[in-house]
């Protein structure tokens, strides 16, 4: 690890306070937030990780803080996709509002784990294994193009291997049971429907990670910027969700503008060899992509149907 062992404990010590804060004190009793608190809290988070970026900038320079900024960019960026997924999910197991944030709450801190595991295996293989460089790099690129060729994939939750794997080994009851993971029937305990939802939404944040871990790593191999990105990106997404499920439909262009990020970081790496792209650059092109795809998104809007 490049940083001192302070920096990490301070870290793992102001997620852990923020995550606290956050689940047992602000949002303990199970509600579903309105679109304009959902945005408070987007300002909210947004605004924590650019106050860990001035401690960034100030105990490791600038160079970190812009690769800090523009993993962080592109994660959240990356993570708007996944929330539409997570909004398919939830509407499949029929999960009431009031219920989804303490599925997403309990999503969150498998990310955070999950990430750390990941994040370290991707950057001792790079280190290990130079070549590896561009095999993420050509990943993110087919990843980029499928993004914008393919229409909208049929999501089956139910086919998911994860949960099918459980259910082998796992009896799950059929009907919701409040915000319950587990009951006990006839001395048994059950799975309940939420766990199920939360099984899939923890399997969909994992595929995604496959996806967005490497354009992270396409700015900078440092772990402990790779990994505090990451996390502050993953702590708003319960807020994130919410947001676009209000305004669900309005950036249709948003996509593409994310296909074309995916591109572009793949490119990075695959020439990081031959000529390096300077970390402000790529800062400047992902919010320049977001930027327009969101403007277009506004100014071309989606006509709708007409009511019979």
């Amino acid at each position: 690890m490049q940083e001192p062992l302070w920096m990490w404990l301070a870290f793992f010590s102001l997620v852990s306070l923020v995550l606290y804060v956050d689940l047992e004190i602000l949002n303990r009793k199970s509600h579903a937030p309105s679109l304009r608190e959902a945005s408070a809290w987007c300002a909210a988070w947004v605004s924590l990780a650019l106050l860990f970026g001035v401690g960034i900038y100030i105990h490791l320079g600038t160079r970190k803080f812009f690769e800090f900024l523009t993993g962080y960019v592109i994660e959240y960026s990356l993570s708007m996709d996944n929330m539409f997924v997570f909004i398919v999910i939830f509407d499949y197991f029929s999960v009431p509002p009031q219920y989804q944030p303490r599925v997403l709450h309990w999503g969150i801190l498998g990310a955070v784990v999950m990430r750390l595991i990941l994040i370290f295996a991707g950057v001792q293989l790079i280190h290990a294994f130079h070549g590896i460089v561009y095999v993420f790099g050509g990943i993110l690129v087919f990843t980029g193009v499928k993004m914008a060729l393919q229409k909208d994939q049929r999501i089956e939750p139910e086919k998911n291997p994860v949960l099918r794997i459980f259910k082998r080994f796992l009896p799950f009851v059929d009907r919701s049971q409040g915000e319950a993971f587990f009951v006990r029937q006839n001395s048994i305990w059950h799975a309940t429907p939420l766990f199920a939802t939360l099984l899939v939404v923890e399997a969909s944040d994992l595929i995604f990670a496959i996806d967005s871990i490497p354009a992270i790593l396409a700015i900078t191999q440092d772990t402990f910027i790779v990994y505090t990105s990451n996390v502050f990106a993953i702590l708003g997404l319960r807020s994130l969700f919410f947001l676009l499920a209000g305004i669900m439909g309005v950036f249709r262009f948003l996509k593409i503008g994310i296909s074309v990020i995916l591109c572009y970081v793949g490119a990075k790496m695959l020439l990081a060899d031959i000529h390096p792209i300077p970390v402000q650059v790529s800062l400047g092109v992902v919010l320049g992509i977001l930027t327009l795809s969101i403007l277009a998104s506004i100014a071309f809007k989606k006509k709708q149907a007409p009511h019979a």
